[in-house]
């Protein structure tokens, strides 16, 4: 654990009181996660019982593991998560200490009482920038005011630009967690320039792109403008004047137009739809231009011509993307090309005679003779054997590449330089970090090392690996002509290094445990460390295979000038050799070293050692303080990882850290990281403004459902209202799975007493006869597609009077219809029955809703008492549950846990388990509603001698119906021979 700094001791001196409740608002980077496992650790104690809650899975384990080492091991945070059972999360409730909950089991033990709410002794919740009127969290601070107004509230947050939109978004989030102070810690706040200063150590180093990567970087720039502004002429009467270039930059882009789209989505055309997903692909564009080499890019873009010229039934899109049509999409496929290889006419085969040099090279080396001179030379420049005829290599490299490679040169001589006046005191090591955007950038980047030479020109460093992954790209040409033949999908580029031939590349029959064995196994390759000259790591080449952007067939290039597929697969089938012979293979997992390896086994000394990562969270202050490395390179600007390495230079004084920041110049990359810094700052001065002229909410004074008393509106229109007052508080049975959901929340904001139980039917049941079915529209469309929806409305019939199917918008969407169109199927296929035959769809238009009304109206004629309530919001669904019990008397929880269960807790050891056997076999009895027959049957006798309608009464109409027709069959065929 690093030392605090002075700004974190001063946040600890004002959060530390346990009798206070706050928010801090801090900078991203500035060690917010030091600051709360400090208060971790200062809470630790077997009296009392502090909960963590919003933390990750990740972060769960990084601050267990940073408690473990500050001494917090007896026992430490113990996480409490869906595995551990409800017996024994009770349990550790009762031994106090730091707990981790997630806030859906959080909230079902607040509510059942597993928890005791009034010994808590504080909650310290993580991401409160979250909180919001529906939120898991609000809930949560509202349970736990009803029973506890002593104990402390900690929220803390390190996103000030996700706190900016709505009117009071601060006062909002106050108002939610019931909080009355803020603090607001900035990267300008006057504490922490005093402490951190301004830091001169940083090296920038900016290099130009090349001359074919201008062309392309300025050609989608000028795409975005362009399809931005046709975005504002579409759309004059929505406020759009936010919606620029350099927002566009950023991935909450995507997020901020589709949120100003989505109540009038439904109206928009099919061309504005385009135009948003136009944006992200740009967007994306920009990245792997500065990020992936040439041939990935490359193959990139002829992915996206694919999938823009064909649909997923293969023929014709009728919308296609606008921008590609323009003469800069012709720019940046012309010159994305040109990065790779140049194609010329092919030209007459001459007589080479290498071969003939080289046989004379051996008889000169057998008579002692100096070598041909001529020959060596025509040798070293003779050309590939597997490169098609009139194809003419450019493999265009980053200039980043160069530019690690000259910093690495000037960390060794330095390194050299100062090994006569290091000591072992003194601090640090000289192992080399390098930090990169991405986990793909971070491969690309040890790839790239691993086979550099040091001794080539710049810009040809790499030619190595670029010329393996030519060969990779021209078999992959191959393959795609090869499956187009075969009338079969495309697929990406693989990334690895492994010889795709092997597995059948393109195969999607690849199983779920495998792609997780593949990921973990680049993951490993990634965090690994690399000794400068050494073998690559082979990462797995099948998820990029699988990630495939294709969607079927081309049937003709868009936006291509030369097409040269066809030219290439020739080339290759008329190979013999394996197209990809000669790539290096190395998997470091598999290789046996041998009884020998132990031997010479050792510890790579640390001024060899090169690490490449991926930038991370918080977790980053762990890696720097585990390493401490004396040399930093950082491949892409990154706003936060600078700040952890000032706070960690701070931390360690006397360390001499050397920072190595690389940036394009007049790139997008730069551009982002200043808009970055600018909206941090614009953020966080609209939230100190807010602060400044803010009124204190008004917090609800909520009692405990256990005083409170609702007394029910008296009608006199039962028994001339002479009919006896209840004091029954009003109450919602909820299914526990249905607590994902906002529903809940809000079901209890509205004084209901929401009670958690496991239901096999239905959702919420509200009176004795009311059971609800809960559907949101893309639950909707899977119930349908997978007939889950028929039998939760059989169960609903069998077993309530009233039985209803709730279908229920999100609030911001469009109340309609047609925004079912936008839902995709999600439902799972079954091995039960073959999978239906792709018919080729006549065109884009989606025809889903209406394909959902008729459903819903063959869902109506087969159940004629399922009644279906149209919801527009979880607001409205709140206050039709209200509606609809009143004056209705309240359910019964232990007799809604019996509806339908697998298993009956009244049942006993009586029970004749040859007779239930045999009640399983017959038709329209299952597992789920075996037990209800036998509650209303003493025997299989008694069944048999009910008559139709009682058989239906019980089991529903068709399954009754067929269930009789068994038992009855042989009396009808009596009946007829007699």
């Amino acid at each position: 654990m690093t030392a605090l700094l002075c700004f974190h001791k001063e946040i600890l001196e004002k959060m530390h009181d346990p009798s206070t409740s706050e928010l801090l608002l801090i900078a991203r980077g500035l060690g917010l996660r030091r600051i709360v496992c400090k208060l971790l650790q200062i809470y630790d104690s077997p009296q009392s019982l502090v909960i963590l809650v919003n933390a990750s899975p990740e972060e769960e384990s990084a601050i267990g593991e940073e408690l473990g080492l500050m001494g917090c091991r007896n026992p430490g945070l113990r996480i409490v998560g869906f595995e551990t059972g409800r017996k024994e999360r009770q349990d550790l409730y009762k031994k106090g200490g730091l707990l981790s909950v997630t806030s859906q089991i959080l909230t079902v033990d607040m509510l059942t009482s597993d928890i005791p709410t009034n010994l808590i002794t504080g909650i310290i919740m993580l991401h409160a920038e979250r909180a919001t009127p529906t939120s898991s969290s609000a809930f949560i601070v509202r349970l736990y005011r009803e029973k506890n107004q002593n104990a402390f509230l900690k929220a803390f947050s390190d996103q000030p630009e996700h706190i900016t939109s709505g009117m009071s978004p601060l006062r909002t989030i106050m108002k939610e967690l019931q909080l009355r102070k803020v603090y607001i810690y900035p990267r300008f706040h006057q504490e922490i320039i005093e402490c951190l200063g301004r830091d001169r150590s940083v090296l920038q180093l900016t290099i130009g792109m090349t001359e074919y990567m201008q062309e392309i970087h300025g050609a989608i720039v000028q795409c975005m403008s362009t399809t931005l502004s046709e975005l504002k002429r579409s759309n004059t009467n929505m406020d759009l004047d936010d919606l620029n270039v350099d927002n566009a930059y950023f991935r909450s882009f995507d997020v901020l137009v589709r949120r100003q789209l989505d109540p009038v989505w439904h109206k928009v055309g099919p061309k504005t739809k385009q135009l948003v997903s136009d944006l992200a692909t740009l967007r994306r564009l920009l990245i792997y231009l500065l990020t992936y080499d040439a041939l990935s890019f490359h193959a990139y873009l002829e992915t996206l011509i694919e999938s823009n010229t064909v649909n997923e039934a293969g023929n014709t899109r009728q919308n296609q993307s606008p921008w590609m049509l323009t003469d800069a999409a012709n720019i940046i496929f012309t010159f994305a090309k040109r990065r790779c290889y140049t194609m010329s006419a092919p030209t007459e085969k001459k007589v080479s005679d290498a071969d003939d040099d080289q046989d004379w090279d051996v008889l000169n080396e057998l008579e002692g003779r100096a070598k041909n001179l001529t020959s060596e030379a025509s040798t070293s420049n003779r050309r590939p054997r597997w490169l098609p005829d009139g194809m003419e290599p450019v493999l265009e490299e980053l200039p980043k590449w160069t530019l690690v490679g000259a910093a690495l040169q000037e960390i060794e001589e330095e390194m050299i330089r100062r090994s006569t006046q290091v000591t072992f005191h003194d601090p640090g090591t000289d192992t080399v970090l390098i930090m990169t955007s991405s986990v793909r950038t971070c491969q690309l980047l040890t790839e790239f090392l691993s086979t550099m030479d040091p001794d080539a020109p710049p810009g040809s460093q790499g030619c190595r690996m670029m010329e393996d992954k030519l060969r990779l790209y021209l078999w992959w040409k191959g393959k795609l002509a090869q499956r187009k033949q075969e009338g079969k999908t495309g697929f990406a580029l693989p990334t690895g290094q492994k010889n795709p031939t092997e597995r059948g590349a393109g195969d999607a029959e690849v199983s779920e445990a495998l792609k997780k064995k593949d990921r973990e196994r680049q993951a490993r390759a990634a965090s690994r460390r690399r000794v400068r000259g050494g073998g690559p790591a082979a990462s797995s080449s099948r998820e990029g295979e699988l990630s495939s952007t294709a969607s079927g067939p081309s049937n003709g290039t868009f936006g291509q000038p030369v097409d040269d597929t066809a030219a290439i697969a020739k080339f290759i089938v008329g190979q013999n050799e394996n197209p990809l012979m000669g790539i290096s293979e190395i998997d470091l997992t598999q290789i046996d070293f041998g009884p020998e390896f132990d031997m010479h086994y050792g510890l790579v000394a640390p001024e060899q050692t090169v690490l490449v990562r991926a930038f991370s969270d918080d977790t980053d202050e762990q890696l720097l303080a585990e390493i401490q490395p004396r040399y930093i390179i950082m491949f892409e600007p990154n706003l936060d990882f600078v700040r952890r390495i000032e706070v960690y230079k701070k931390a360690n004084p006397g360390l001499a850290v050397r920072i190595y920041l690389l940036i394009y110049n007049n790139s997008c990359e730069e551009a982002k990281y200043l808009a970055g810094v600018r909206r941090e700052k614009e953020s966080f001065e609209r939230l100190i403004k807010e602060r400044g002229s803010m009124l204190n909410p008004i917090l609800e004074q909520r009692r405990s459902g256990d005083t409170e008393s609702l007394m029910k509106v008296v009608s006199s229109r039962i028994a001339g209202g002479r009919k006896d007052v209840t004091m029954e508080p009003a109450k919602v049975i909820v299914d526990m799975r249905e607590f994902r959901s906002s529903l809940p929340s809000l079901l209890h904001a509205s004084n209901l007493l929401v009670i958690p139980v496991t239901l096999t039917v239905g959702d919420y049941i509200l009176t004795p006869d009311i059971c609800v079915e809960r559907k949101s529209i893309p639950d909707l469309v899977s119930s349908f597609n997978s007939g889950r929806l028929y039998t939760q409305c059989e169960l609903m019939s069998a077993h309530y009077k009233q039985p209803i199917l709730l279908i229920e918008w999100e609030e911001h969407k469009s109340f309609s219809l047609d925004t079912v169109a936008e839902v995709k199927s999600f439902a799972k296929a079954s091995s039960k029955y073959p999978p239906k035959k792709k018919q080729p769809a006549p065109s884009d238009t989606n025809v889903s809703s209406p394909m959902i009304q008729s459903k819903l109206v063959l869902l109506t004629l087969t159940f004629p008492r399922v009644r279906i309530i149209w919801s527009s919001s979880p607001y409205a669904t709140a206050e039709i549950f209200n509606d609809l019990k009143a004056i209705q008397p309240e359910p019964d929880p232990m007799k809604a846990i019996v509806v339908g269960a697998e298993e009956d807790p009244e049942a006993g050891a009586g029970i004749n388990t040859a007779a239930e056997e045999l009640l399983r076999a017959l038709p329209g009895i299952t597992a789920k509603n075996v037990k209800h027959v036998m509650n209303k049957v003493r025997s299989v006798r008694e069944l048999c001698e009910l008559d139709l309608p009682a058989v239906q009464e019980i089991l529903g109409v068709e399954p009754g119906k067929a269930c009789w027709d068994f038992m009855h069959r042989g009396e009808r065929k009596r009946s007829e021979s007699t």
